[in-house]
């Protein structure tokens, strides 16, 4: 039997995280172009690596400056639809700590909205299944660094032009694999291997 081979597909994210004294670490969610919860993520652009385009596209769809990389989380992948072809989508994940600054969502993409939310109640608000798995491991990772005072020192070269920074509020108020797929990405049933059984959740196209 003839198959079409699917396209491959790579991007990578960012997990932002923000130490609060005397208060639960905070994490942040961005509101996408189809009103779901999840993180900064995009497209690799032509000779860069995972790790540089996670920290351009995290920097320009927060808005925050001064972000610093402590290192990669973990790579999932999984299959959709889009306009009648196959693809098969990887994204690279990193963490990111964030010491201080507004959130200034990047409305030219879509991202229209951001929460800071402890690591319990962010699980619970994110539209993609396959992202939370992700953010646990973000989460491990922020609290080992804590624990053994592992600080900022690693900071990147600053954050976009003109971007502004304050407090974690809302504006309204290694790899390891994990195949996923969402409502609008529709599995090809005739794919080596079959996703497993998920829960309704929204598309995640990007």
């Amino acid at each position: 039997m003839n198959k079409r081979r699917a396209e491959r597909e790579v991007s990578a994210g960012g997990i932002v995280f923000r130490r609060v004294p005397g208060e639960p670490t905070r994490f942040l969610l961005l509101r996408d172009p189809y009103r779901n919860w999840g993180f900064p993520k995009g497209h690799l652009e032509d000779g860069e690596t995972p790790a540089q385009a996670a920290d351009r596209e995290t920097c320009e769809e927060t808005g925050l400056e001064q972000l610093i990389l402590h290192g990669p989380i973990r790579l999932i992948d999984w299959h959709f639809r889009f306009r009648g072809k196959r693809i098969h989508k990887y994204c690279h994940f990193f963490l990111f700590e964030s010491p201080d600054g507004t959130p200034v969502p990047q409305q030219s993409e879509g991202i229209t909205d951001f929460r800071w939310l402890p690591l319990d109640e962010a699980l619970k608000k994110l539209s993609y299944d396959n992202a939370r798995g992700v953010l646990k491991r973000g989460g491990e990772m922020a609290r080992t660094l804590i624990a053994v005072g592992e600080g900022r020192s690693r900071k990147r070269g600053g954050g976009a032009a003109g971007r502004r920074g304050g407090s974690p509020e809302s504006e309204d108020g290694g790899p390891q694999h994990a195949v996923a797929n969402t409502d609008d990405e529709v599995p090809d049933t005739n794919d080596e291997a079959a996703p497993p059984p998920r829960s309704p959740a929204a598309q995640q196209p990007r």
